[in-house]
């Protein structure tokens, strides 16, 4: 049974059970006023915890941004590249998670705190004002009453008088403090219900937004985190596979090590004892060097270094060998010597030691030096990255903000020539964007995917007739085996693996070679995927390789498949033709041509007349090719390349983007646009995504 009501009359009575009801209830609001005391005590705690919590989180996501996994080799491959990656995005998931975190400390203490404080002080802290004058009122009425009760009887009439009058006065007083203090304690019991509980709802409204916001981070994070499963399962996969090699290779290398020596520029290297000698009486000493030799340059080097001192390399020298000579142990006191003179060093000749007498013979048969060091590159990251910092560390979006593709082009052809990258000032000059030298940047670090395909294009075009015919055979075949995947999960990834190392056998057995493996899973993949556009390319190559196609000009004529089979003599020579200026039609295929669903028609339009060099321009053909093909070729090319277009009208985004203008798309990494055309606008694409039709960068997406 709960509280029993105070009731009015009874202050009038004030019995004993009144006053047992009236203990009950102030016995109820103290334990009400500890248990806000504890839970604001436990609130400050939660506050105070989740600020450590958030400070240890933000340095955990500092750890994770600030760290960076190095790669084997010369290169990483884009799963590589989105594991490096992952750890900045975590750092940012991190991150946002936090902020959200620290807008809930804030809410507890204004939602939760202060309101339950503001409770305890002023309405539980004004019901004790009022039992102490209760209290006080209580003593004073029967203190009073008692002293009235013990006068005498033989008092005057008129003292008599007076005293019933002064306490009948207290008794109303007393009753009404007491009716005040009554009205009081059923209130707050009344208003605590909803005073405490309504502080401590918004604090867990505050907590249920805060997991609702995590939630919807979780979502965003979901793609991310599928994408990047995906990259951490090929890495794994690749590297299930060249374990098994790497192990196989060291066995190789334990039990013939001089049969698998690294093949490289220098004729020999390794350690040697050079013998230092010192003015009398110090006498000499012996300071072993890495020294490397290369005969074709007579270039000998030799770098002090001390493993025990942990391995601190000293400064090196480099000089011009002149003449080497074997020391017998008749003339000096050390085993495996023998003698070095270099035309341009002071101090000679020079004492060497080597480990073993086989290692000496080896010395003794070759020497070694090292090779010029291509400096351009470092040159153009150097330039680029000191305009960056310089102009634009500042920039939002830098590196993901891209530049219009051919001023990024005509700047990476500036500074790939020596000359002019030498003349070129991107500091302060203000003919280049920022996001024109970063983009060219990132172009200069990792070549496109479409450059990939071209790449691989041209060394499949490179290869003996039969070879190609085969090669064209099993790669079509492996991409009906990839469609199978869902039931065979033989995907893409899994045959590169497969196929990789059997179609692409190193000529070395090296640790490097193997390595390069994941390079070599990643051809086949690039052939499968694009297995349509390597065909058709090669279609192209066939038709270029036809002496002449037809005798009749092409411009005003229309072309069906049957004409590109025709094969014609050659005819006699001409002067350069020229295109009519006004719009025409190029051709017009009657029956859909490799495979499409129906026939179209290909249209081009010609503003001002243009020669045979400007039509070899625009098909981006190379001067060797050029000169073995005609006029009617180049249309012919135009219209391949028309059908390529048109094969290609889905993307995929390879790299996330924010739309910074109403006219662009905003999209993460994996969506896939319909539709997609080139737009006026160089460096960008147009594409469908959702059903918004925007402006796409183009080296952000590939084409499926």
């Amino acid at each position: 049974m709960g509280l029993q009501p105070l009731e009015f009359s009874d202050c009038y009575l004030d019995s004993p059970w009144f006053r047992e009801r009236i203990r009950a209830h102030e016995a109820e609001l103290e334990k009400t006023n500890k248990f806000i005391k504890e839970l604001l005590k436990d609130g400050k705690s939660l506050i105070a915890a989740t600020k450590n919590l958030s400070a240890a989180q933000r340095k955990f996501a500092h750890s994770l941004r600030d760290f960076k996994f190095e790669f084997i080799g010369d290169a990483e491959t884009d799963d590589e590249r989105c594991i490096d990656a992952s750890l900045h995005e975590f750092s940012n998931f991190l991150k946002n998670l936090e902020e959200q975190r620290e807008i809930l400390a804030l809410s507890v203490t204004e939602t939760l705190i202060k309101p339950l404080e503001k409770f305890r002080k002023e309405k539980l802290g004004a019901v004790k004002e009022e039992k102490k004058k209760f209290d006080k009122e209580t003593e004073k009425n029967y203190t009073s009453l008692e002293k009235h009760l013990n006068l005498s009887a033989k008092k005057k009439e008129s003292h008599l008088l007076e005293a019933d009058s002064q306490v009948e006065q207290n008794r109303k007083h007393f009753y009404e403090l007491s009716l005040e203090y009554v009205c009081k304690l059923q209130e707050i019991q009344e208003r605590k219900k909803f005073e405490c509980v309504e502080p401590v709802l918004s604090f867990f409204q505050g907590m249920f937004t805060f997991y609702h916001q995590g939630y919807e981070l979780s979502k965003d994070f979901n793609h991310y985190k599928m994408a990047l499963q995906i990259n951490i399962q090929n890495t794994r996969n690749r590297f299930e596979g060249t374990r098994s090699e790497v192990e196989e290779l060291m066995n190789k290398i334990r039990q013939n090590p001089q049969e698998h020596k690294r093949a490289n520029q220098f004729t020999i290297e390794g350690y040697l004892y050079a013998q230092e000698k010192w003015p009398a009486p110090f006498g000499s000493s012996w300071v072993k060097h890495y020294c490397m030799y290369r005969k074709e340059t007579k270039k000998f080097t030799m770098i002090p270094f001390e493993h025990k001192s942990g391995g601190k390399i000293g400064d090196g020298d480099v000089f011009l060998l002149t003449c080497c000579t074997k020391r017998n142990m008749d003339t000096i006191d050390r085993r495996f010597c023998f003698d070095i003179e270099a035309a341009d060093r002071s101090v000679t000749p020079v004492t060497m030691q080597a480990f073993s007498e086989e290692d000496r013979k080896l010395w003794m048969e070759a020497l070694d030096g090292k090779e010029a060091m291509d400096k351009i590159g470092f040159t153009i990251l150097r330039k680029c990255i000191s305009a960056i910092e310089t102009r634009g560390i500042n920039d939002q979006g830098l590196y993901r903000v891209v530049g219009v593709s051919s001023k990024v082009q005509r700047l990476l052809s500036l500074l790939m020539d020596a000359k002019t990258c030498s003349e070129i000032d991107l500091e302060n000059s203000v003919d280049w964007e920022v996001k024109t030298i970063t983009s060219a940047m990132k172009q200069y670090l990792s070549g496109s995917p479409e450059s990939r395909v071209n790449a691989i294009h041209f060394l499949v075009h490179k290869l003996p007739e039969k070879n190609k015919e085969m090669l064209d055979i099993l790669v079509k075949h492996l991409a009906n085996v990839s469609d199978h995947a869902k039931k065979n999960l033989m995907t893409v990834a899994n045959l590169g693996v497969v196929f990789g190392p059997t179609l692409m056998r190193p000529q070395e057995e090296t640790v490097a070679a193997i390595m390069d493996l994941k390079f070599q899973n990643i051809v086949v993949e690039i052939l499968i995927e694009n297995h349509e556009k390597v065909r058709l390319c090669v279609l192209l190559d066939s038709i270029i390789n036809i002496h002449r196609i037809c005798a009749t000009p092409i411009l005003h004529s229309r072309l069906t498949p049957s004409l590109l089979n025709q094969q014609i003599g050659p005819s006699p020579s001409k002067p350069t033709p020229r295109c009519s200026p006004g719009n025409f039609r190029l051709a017009r295929f009657s029956s859909p041509p490799l495979g499409l669903a129906s026939s179209f028609t290909l249209d081009c339009q010609f503003n001002k007349e243009m020669d045979m060099h400007q039509l070899y321009s625009l098909s981006g053909l190379t001067y060797t090719l050029q000169k073995f093909i005609d006029y009617n070729l180049i249309l012919t090319y135009f219209i391949v390349c028309s059908i390529f277009s048109v094969l290609n009208r889905r993307a995929r985004a390879v790299y996330p983007c924010e739309a910074e203008h109403s006219s662009e798309l905003s999209f993460q990494i994996g969506a896939v646009f319909e539709n997609v055309e080139f737009s006026r606008e160089p460096g960008w694409l147009e594409g469908t995504l959702n059903g918004r039709r925007g402006l796409i960068p183009q080296n952000y997406v590939q084409f499926l």
